[in-house]
């Protein structure tokens, strides 16, 4: 199995984990998409800049609070939340829920989907 479809194949558990996710995608640190499973309303792209934004901008918090390396990230809103994940020092997984959706339980599941991508790194 690629590495390509080791990291597919995380994503994909992760979504069947968390039935309420609307999507979950792997990007670089700068904002590229490598591998995803989005709803049909979003776009990876976008999504991939966004995440790239946020983690660079919670890794500033935590070096500023000298707090250690950004681990994760969440942004909750009034209609959905996005929540972020270190995938090694170079890639950041991004996992988007509505707002209802059950916040510990996508940690749980998100963090070890997120272990499992690092190896597969």
């Amino acid at each position: 199995m690629s590495r390509r479809d080791r990291i597919q194949q995380g994503i994909d558990q992760l979504r069947m984990a968390v039935p309420d996710l609307q999507g979950v995608l792997l990007a670089t640190n700068e904002g590229m998409p490598l591998v995803h499973s989005i709803d049909e309303a979003g776009d990876p792209g976008q999504i991939a800049a966004l995440a790239a934004a946020v983690t660079s901008l919670g890794r500033r918090v935590t070096e500023s609070l000298d707090s250690g390396s950004c681990q994760e990230v969440s942004v909750l809103g009034s209609d959905g939340q996005m929540h972020l994940y270190a995938a090694g020092p170079k890639a950041v997984l991004a996992v988007l829920g509505p707002a209802h959706m059950n916040s510990a339980l996508v940690q749980l599941a998100a963090r070890n989907a997120a272990q499992q991508i690092v190896q597969a790194l």
